[in-house]
């Protein structure tokens, strides 16, 4: 009769798991604890996916301590267009500032690694998807001219969607801006370095970001000037698995180097040595 019994037991009670504790791979689709991926720098460990990092992060993991100093901290972007399609763009620009907590998609200054002056412009993605826009052409400018008055070698770092589509031609300007200022950079004798980040597309690509002397991706960042289906599209053919890849564009001549980012900052440390010697900066 024991076993037509219904037996009591204790109810088990579920487990709260916090928020953020782990996160999902884009590239392996894995669940991945999330300070394992704090620790390995943003970077997957089970398939090396580069994680999106901010504009900030990627100075940190470059430069030496408490030694940048940014250019055009002041400069915010107006609405010469009164632009508005579903969202007015000054409130966009407000969402964007609140959301990255930075003032623009570009952030640029002057800053040591491993002792050594260097300029640097970087964006960030997570503002309006990195956009080139009035101010961020400015910066890249004035980061240029700096670097070239102070006889320094010039980095940058791309994370974008192209030119800003709220400031209309005020923004496709900017490519030429840009170019003018990497071209008078070049009259100069130090060395300009483009490292692309995924993704880095249209307007941006098709100016500053390709003018490097040295043209570094990290691994498996989408590079390219127009979408895939866009290309397909247009010339009606079937493109090749991957084409915009990094790795596909080194196969192709298009960058110099795929670097991951554990091995950024000495990468460029070798470069500079390699190209000007890499003179240390009086201290």
């Amino acid at each position: 009769m024991a076993w037509f019994k219904k037996e009591k037991y204790p109810i088990s009670k579920k487990v709260k798991v916090p928020e953020g504790l782990w996160v999902k791979c884009d590239g392996c689709k894995e669940i991945i604890y999330r300070k394992e991926v704090d620790k390995n720098l943003q970077v997957c460990p089970k398939c090396n996916y580069h994680f999106r990092i901010s504009a900030l992060k990627r100075i940190q993991l470059l430069i030496d301590e408490g030694s940048f100093k940014e250019i055009g901290s002041s400069l915010t972007s107006l609405d010469p267009l009164n632009f508005k399609d579903h969202v007015p763009y000054k409130d966009r620009l407000k969402e964007a500032q609140k959301k990255s907590s930075i003032k623009e998609a570009a952030i640029a200054g002057e800053a040591l690694i491993d002792g050594s002056r260097v300029a640097i412009v970087v964006l960030d993605f997570a503002f309006m998807g990195g956009s080139m826009g009035s101010v961020v052409g400015e910066k890249v400018a004035l980061t240029a001219e700096r670097a070239l008055d102070e006889a320094l070698p010039l980095i940058s770092i791309t994370s974008s969607g192209g030119a800003r589509m709220q400031e209309g031609i005020l923004s496709l300007m900017q490519m030429a801006k840009t170019s003018a200022a990497i071209g008078r950079f070049k009259t100069g004798s130090m060395p300009y370095i483009s490292i692309l980040a995924d993704p880095t597309f249209g307007g941006v690509t098709a100016s500053f970001a390709m003018l490097g002397d040295i043209i570094i991706a990290e691994p498996k960042s989408l590079i390219g000037f127009a979408g895939p289906r866009v290309i397909e599209q247009t010339i009606k053919q079937q493109l090749p698995d991957g084409f915009q890849r990094a790795e596909f564009l080194l196969q192709h001549g298009m960058i110099d180097m795929v670097v991951t980012r554990k091995e950024m900052k000495q990468t460029i440390l070798k470069l500079l040595s390699l190209i000007h010697g890499n003179p240390r900066a009086k201290t």
